[in-house]
């Protein structure tokens, strides 16, 4: 089965919100809003975060209050499960992962 859509897999802390963790005082409006918009052309968007708990709540609720709301939280979705025979590894699957820790495409070495 190939999937007609894109999955992001997108991080919270210091990527779809900015301040001292477990605080989200500050949401990326402009990553919010694009990511609204790819799930409106068909697209699913996945919070990928180590918060748990009482944080992962705050995180949730603040994207919501922002107008996004995820298709899944830390886990693949439904039918890539269902692509797999529904073995759940612990990697999230998407086609891009954002995150401000991530390397520049055209880093050729770590630590360049």
């Amino acid at each position: 089965m190939k999937l007609d859509y894109k999955i992001y897999a997108v991080d919270f802390d210091q990527t779809l919100a900015f301040g001292k963790w477990p605080l989200a005082e500050e949401p990326n409006l402009k990553l919010i809003s694009q990511l609204i918009n790819l799930q409106v052309d068909g697209d699913k968007i996945i919070l990928w975060t180590c918060r748990t708990g009482e944080p992962l709540k705050i995180a949730i609720e603040l994207c919501k209050h922002n107008g996004l709301e995820f298709d899944a939280i830390n886990e693949n979705l439904p039918e890539v499960l269902e692509m797999y025979e529904n073995v759940d590894s612990r990697k999230i699957t998407a086609d891009y992962y954002i995150d401000d820790k991530s390397l520049l495409p055209d880093m050729t070495r770590l630590g360049e």
